[in-house]
């Protein structure tokens, strides 16, 4: 249930403000690589009409489905008590209602892989954005090329450094910058679709239709650079708790989507009119004379495009220590009003560790592009899959509606994850290898908790039997208050029983504390 009452104290236009400045700075950025990278290497597809028409129809339908039908419409309803992310969703899709224990494993360790995937795209995401913005240093002036890595490291630096004042001050901050950017672009997308009107012509789907009748090879090939238009959409879901579903919808509908379709457009005329753009897009739908300051407002705007992934990586680890899939870490609430705005030190400096690798590694956001996607799309095809169980299971839809709806998105997803794979081999393999790495960790943790508990239980007397067991009028008592702190709700303390057993003595008052974790 979405928190309305916090909305109502805050307003909604400050939270719609705030998600705007938090959640959608991500997807909103991509602009600066995205459509760029299509024709780019390491696929290099050669430019023509049909198919900038193609590419920029392509972007548009996928931010449409993806996006505001599938993640904005159908997905963020799958709320698990006001929080969302990928853990979440499982956990939703695993509940009562699914008595199999095989199938509740299944459903879960899916989940487990979304996260896992996840997260690795939480390292890429704030390396490539930065880089992405500071290059427009060279289009200003090229002999600026050697100070792109050290900027950006300085940068990233220093966003990490600022997350432990809490996510709610940052997106005070960031929503004016925010909503400043989605103006710019909308903007600079408009006037170029002004001098090339043709371009909206590629609203139709059949130009991303002929696009692949007529070069099916280069176009699936495209779709690898294409689905980079929505990285972001999987932080969008999780980031859910951190302001609530309305504020989100609301930013995305009225704001975010129409400035980056605008600028899409904007980006496919220009390059309709002089396809050596092609090289920097972006920037060069930039008149010269503002070319500098929209380098400071890019650098700006990716920093919180780095915030949307941060945030929702803390979200995704505070989730999965509550399903007990990772140890008690130190976790900050930063709000007084939204229990979903969270702060772990430990993952923060280990993100940033990750980032400052990456951009050291791969020095440019051309070649971090060919690493990025493998893991969105897998984590996209998980989400269908677990979104529809929950359609099923918990909103009792019609299988003959969810089955069909089910088989369309999940096409578009597997298309996507498959064409995603052909980059495996420029970089593509980190996000696996991350992934696969936090998938041990998670399962491990897991499976040696349930372990460990088991041979506890075994070991140790239910309370009641314990009671019985031990005739406490023989046992001495000694005075104060003695507080057994234990996970085992319905049996005895080891600790307590070793006690016993070495003191023949017990406390005069003697508390038994279980800790449970629970909302």
């Amino acid at each position: 249930m979405e928190k309305r009452s916090t909305i109502k104290k805050a307003g909604l236009p400050i939270m719609s403000l705030g998600a705007l400045g938090v959640v959608f700075g991500d997807i909103g950025t991509s602009p600066l690589y995205a459509f760029e990278d299509i024709f780019r290497a390491p696929h290099a597809i050669p430019i023509t009409e049909p198919r900038v028409l193609g590419a920029a129809s392509l972007v548009f339908w996928t931010l449409t489905l993806i996006v505001s039908v599938k993640y904005v419409l159908v997905v963020m309803r799958a709320d698990n008590d006001g929080e969302g992310g990928i853990m979440s969703l499982s956990s939703l899709a695993a509940g009562k209602r699914i008595r199999n224990k095989r199938n509740k494993t299944v459903i879960l360790t899916a989940g487990i892989l979304g996260a896992a995937l996840f997260y690795g795209d939480g390292m890429i995401t704030p390396a490539i954005s930065v880089l992405s913005a500071v290059e427009g240093l060279e289009v200003v002036n090229p002999g600026f090329d050697q100070w792109v890595t050290p900027i950006a490291l300085v940068i990233v630096i220093a966003l990490f450094s600022v997350q432990r004042f809490g996510i709610h001050r940052i997106g005070r901050l960031f929503g004016p910058v925010m909503l400043l950017w989605f103006i710019s672009i909308g903007i600079l997308g408009l006037l170029s679709v002004i001098s090339s009107p043709a371009v909206l012509t590629a609203i139709n789907p059949a130009h991303a239709i002929d696009f692949f009748a007529g070069d099916t090879g280069i176009a699936f090939l495209a779709l690898g650079s294409v689905v980079l238009c929505v990285t972001g959409a999987e932080a969008l879901y999780a980031d859910m708790g951190q302001f609530g579903r309305t504020p989100i919808r609301i930013s995305w509908f009225a704001i975010t989507v129409p400035a980056l379709y605008l600028n899409y457009f904007g980006q496919a005329a220009l390059v309709l009119r002089d396809p050596d753009a092609i090289n920097n897009t972006f920037y060069l739908l930039v008149p010269a004379a503002l070319q500098i300051v929209m380098v400071i407002l890019a650098t700006v705007a990716t920093v919180i495009a780095s915030q949307s992934m941060i945030s929702g990586v803390f979200s995704m680890t505070r989730q999965a220590i509550h399903l007990g899939y990772l140890p008690p870490l130190k976790i900050r609430h930063s709000s007084d009003s939204e229990r979903g705005q969270v702060y772990i030190p430990a993952v923060n400096w280990g993100l940033l560790v990750c980032v400052v690798g990456l951009i050291v590694a791969f020095k440019s956001s051309a070649n971090l592009s060919s690493a990025y996607g493998i893991a969105v799309t897998g984590t996209f095809v998980v989400t269908t899959v677990l979104i529809t169980i929950v359609a099923i299971k918990r909103w009792k839809l019609n299988k003959f509606i969810a089955f069909p709806l089910a088989a369309i998105f999940l096409f578009v997803d597997i298309t996507f994850f498959t064409s995603s794979l052909t980059k495996f081999d420029h970089g593509g393999w980190f996000p696996l290898a991350v992934g696969a790495i936090i998938f041990i960790i998670l399962t491990t943790w897991a499976v040696g908790s349930k372990l460990q508990r088991r041979a506890i239980s075994a070991k140790t007397p239910l309370l009641k039997k314990f009671a019985k067991k031990y005739d406490l009028d023989n046992i001495s008592t000694s005075p104060g208050t003695a507080v057994y702190i234990t996970t085992l709700e319905r049996h005895a303390p080891p600790a307590l029983i070793e006690y016993m057993r070495g003191f023949n003595s017990i406390a005069e008052n003697t508390i038994i504390l279980s800790m449970v974790t629970t909302n």
